[in-house]
């Protein structure tokens, strides 16, 4: 880890260096006067469901199923018969 000392500007404001222009970030004040700063991304809210942790969890439980369970043929009307479907219109 890089040490390196930097002067807050008079509008409050300090430079981390080109590579992070236009990057966003999130900054956690720790206490007064000590902040970690780290990259982010943003998400869409519709889609923040998604990264919660007992999704996460549903998730690698699904990909797990579907390793160990692979695709297999149906027989189309063996499952239509199956589901009561014998006399429906397939398009």
């Amino acid at each position: 880890m890089a040490l390196q000392t930097k002067i807050i500007g008079t509008s409050g404001q300090i430079s981390l260096g080109k590579q992070y222009a236009g990057q966003q970030v999130i900054i956690e004040e720790i206490e007064p006067g000590e902040w970690r700063i780290q990259t982010a991304i943003s998400i869409p809210k519709s889609q923040a469901w998604v990264h919660t942790k007992d999704m996460q969890v549903e998730i690698d439980q699904a990909l797990s199923w579907a390793q160990k369970n692979p695709p297999k043929k149906t027989a189309v009307s063996s499952l239509s018969n199956k589901l009561g479907l014998d006399g429906a219109k397939r398009k």
